[in-house]
This record gives structure tokens, sequence and C-alpha cells, in this order.
């Protein structure tokens, strides 16, 4: 089992979350679409070369963010990193991707 935990702009955050739900990630036992999430501030500059979704070349860009965290089974772990990354606006999206262990 995987956590994986992304940010994202609201904007995207139900589409980039329902991606993954949709392929069987966000699943304990009998329950699905299970998900944490909070809002805070991100912030990047895009450098020369770079097509941002929000902001200017060269310019540090602050956006309220959300920090989206779910789990994921082994064998859907690739199928959902490609979910997200095709769901989320950005270029170069942040995620994380922590293996859990049973204890």
């Amino acid at each position: 089992m995987y956590k994986m935990c992304y940010f994202v702009p609201e904007s995207h955050l139900e589409a980039t979350k329902n991606a993954l739900f949709e392929t069987g990630a966000g699943r304990i036992g009998d329950y699905d679409c299970c998900a944490w999430q909070c809002k805070g501030q991100g912030q990047f500059r895009p450098l020369d070369g770079s097509q941002p979704f929000l902001g200017q070349t060269g310019e540090v860009e602050r956006v309220e963010e959300f920090r989206v965290e779910l789990v994921c089974k082994d064998d859907l772990i690739q199928a959902a990193l490609r979910a997200l990354k095709k769901a989320h606006p950005y270029e170069e999206p942040a995620y994380e991707v922590f293996r859990m262990e049973e204890l």
C-alpha cells in the first residue's frame, strides 16, 4: 500500500481527486473516495522554457493550493500517478509517494 500526497489549485481539486478515485485509489476497506485535504499556500518561479498554468516566467508566484492525501494499492500506483498527471493543470505537478507498512 502507498500513501500519495499532491498539491493542486482549488480549480482542479475535485477533478484530480475524481481521476484518482476512478483508478481505485482512495479505497480503505469497505470505503472508497477516501482522502484528506487542507488549504495552504504554495509558491514557485517558472524558469525559461516553462509553460506555466499560473504565473509569469522569472516571477515568483504564490497561490492557494490544497494538499491532498490518499492511499493506493501497490498494483494501482502507476495508473494513479498517470491519472494525476493527466488531470493536473500544472506542467510539473508536485507530488510525493510513500510506501506504507502494515504493523
